[in-house]
C-alpha cells in the first residue's frame, strides 16, 4: 500500500502534479478494499485525510467522488462519509479491480470468480468443441504453447493465460458467454494473476490447458467439459495456497 509520506512527497515541489489525484484515490480504495474500514464506518474527515496524504481538502474531496461512483463509499449529511456495503461495489470495475493490486488478497471476490467460471467455462468449453474455428483452435494453442514457454515467467505467463480463456469464451461462439467474459475480463486476470504468483512449478496448470486444447481439436464436447472443470480445480488448490500464503504473511507482520 501507498504510504502518506511518499504521496505527500510526490507534490512537495512546485505545485500538485498530475499524479498525486490519482494516487490518493488508489490509497483510499486499497485501505477499503482491505478492510482498515470496515463497511459502515465512517472515513477520517477531508482534513484529516488530508493532513495524512499531505494533500489538499480539494485532491481528497475529487478521490472520495471517484470512490463514491464505484460504490465504495457514500457522503451522509452530518455523518460524512461512510464505506458502502461490500454489495454495493463495483466489483467487476477494472479500475476497482486494479485498486487491489498485487499485494491484496480478497477471498471473497476470488471465490465469487471461481464459482462463476465453474458455471460458464464448462459450458463455453463445450460449446467450442462443436463451434470453434480452425483459426480458433490454433489460436488457443498457440496461447497454451505461450503458457508452457513461459512457465518461469509469471508476467508472460498470466497474459498468455488471460488470452487463453478470451479465446476459449469467443470460440464458443455464443454472444452471451462473449458479452459476460468481457465483463468478468478484469476479475478474471486479477484471478489468474494471483493464483499464477504463488506456484514456482506450473507444469499442472499447463497440462491442464492443453487437455482442453486437445479435447478441442477432437471436437470431445464432453471431454472439453471436463477438462475445463480440471482446469478450474487447478486453478482453485493454487488459489487457496495463495490464501493461505498471504495469511501467513499478514500473522508474520
Amino acid at each position: 500500500m501507498r504510504s502518506a509520506q511518499n504521496i505527500g512527497e510526490t507534490s512537495a515541489s512546485g505545485g500538485q502534479r498530475p499524479r498525486v489525484m490519482p494516487d490518493v484515490t488508489r490509497a483510499l480504495a486499497e485501505e477499503v478494499l482491505s478492510g482498515k474500514y470496515a463497511p459502515g464506518t465512517a472515513l477520517p474527515t477531508e482534513n484529516e485525510l488530508g493532513t495524512a496524504y499531505g494533500v489538499s481538502r480539494t485532491v481528497i474531496r475529487e478521490a472520495i467522488k471517484v470512490l463514491a461512483a464505484k460504490g465504495l463509499v457514500v457522503t451522509r449529511p452530518r455523518v460524512g462519509t461512510v464505506v458502502s456495503d461490500p454489495d454495493n461495489w463495483s466489483l467487476l470495475d477494472p479500475q476497482v479491480i486494479s485498486w487491489h493490486g498485487p499485494g491484496l488478497f480478497d477471498a471473497n471476490l476470488l471465490g465469487a470468480v471461481l464459482e462463476t467460471r465453474r458455471v460458464l467455462e464448462p459450458l463455453a468449453a463445450s460449446l467450442a468443441a462443436e463451434r470453434a474455428t480452425l483459426r480458433e483452435i490454433a489460436d488457443l494453442d498457440g496461447a497454451w504453447q505461450l503458457m508452457k514457454e513461459a512457465s518461469e515467467d509469471v508476467e508472460k505467463f498470466s497474459s498468455a493465460d488471460v488470452e487463453f480463456h478470451r479465446i476459449l469464451y469467443r470460440a464458443s461462439h455464443n454472444p452471451v458467454l462473449r458479452q459476460i467474459s468481457s465483463l468478468i475480463d478484469a476479475a478474471l486476470t486479477y484471478s489468474f494473476e494471483t493464483s499464477n504468483k504463488t506456484v514456482f512449478n506450473r507444469d499442472d496448470a499447463v497440462r491442464c490447458h492443453h487437455a482442453v486444447v486437445e479435447a478441442l481439436r477432437m471436437r470431445d464436447v464432453d471431454g472439453a467439459g471436463a477438462a475445463a472443470s480440471k482446469l478450474i480445480e487447478q486453478a482453485a488448490h493454487d488459489i487457496d495456497l495463495a490464501g493461505r500464503k498471504a495469511k501467513n504473511s499478514k500473522g508474520e507482520d
